[in-house]
């Protein structure tokens, strides 16, 4: 197993949505975004297990400036991670292989986070990650492309613990 910042991960010759080279991957114009939703809005396209740390827990919580020593005491009797701590297991640009670039300026359009249960170090977590949505808006700046992706995170025996939301803005690049 290899620690990855927040979580344990095991090592895995899987494919890396991350490491694929843009050039590599399939323009398709802002227009098309209805079938892209059609094709990838609902499809699993990734499942990781990870290994919840003390350590991890503690670090995340006092970067975000947690106090209460429920979040950053391990001998605390109800020791657990603050709710955003779901937020590190669905980072970085997690896409289906196959999922077009839109040729614009990408960019974090943030996370949401809602929790369902505690999650304690020591626990075995399973994310199943989809594209939840993916939808168009204009603005000033032009057009802009919305892609979510949802991990939900569940113990091995399937108790939900969090849904964990990523957004990836793509604003469009005007052509000159």
């Amino acid at each position: 197993m290899s620690t990855i910042s927040g979580y344990r991960q095991p090592d895995s010759d899987e494919y890396s949505v991350g490491l694929i080279a843009r050039s590599q991957r399939l323009q398709i114009r802002m227009e098309d975004i209805e079938e892209v939703k059609a094709k990838f809005v609902g499809a699993q396209f990734e499942d990781k297990v990870f290994e919840v740390e003390a350590d991890s827990i503690v670090g995340f919580s006092k970067a975000c400036g947690e106090t209460s020593p429920r979040f950053i005491d391990p001998s605390h009797p109800d020791f657990q991670a603050p709710p955003t701590f779901a937020s590190c297991f669905a980072r970085g640009r997690n896409m289906p292989k196959d999922f077009p670039t839109f040729g614009g300026v990408a960019f974090d359009g943030g996370k949401d986070v809602q929790p369902h249960a505690p999650i304690r170090p020591g626990v075995s977590l399973v994310g199943r990650s989809h594209v939840h949505d993916v939808y168009a808006k204009s603005g000033r700046s032009g057009r802009m492309v919305f892609v979510v992706t949802r991990m939900e995170l569940s113990t091995k025996d399937g108790t939900p613990v969090a849904t964990a939301d990523t957004r990836l803005v793509i604003r469009e690049k005007i052509e000159s």
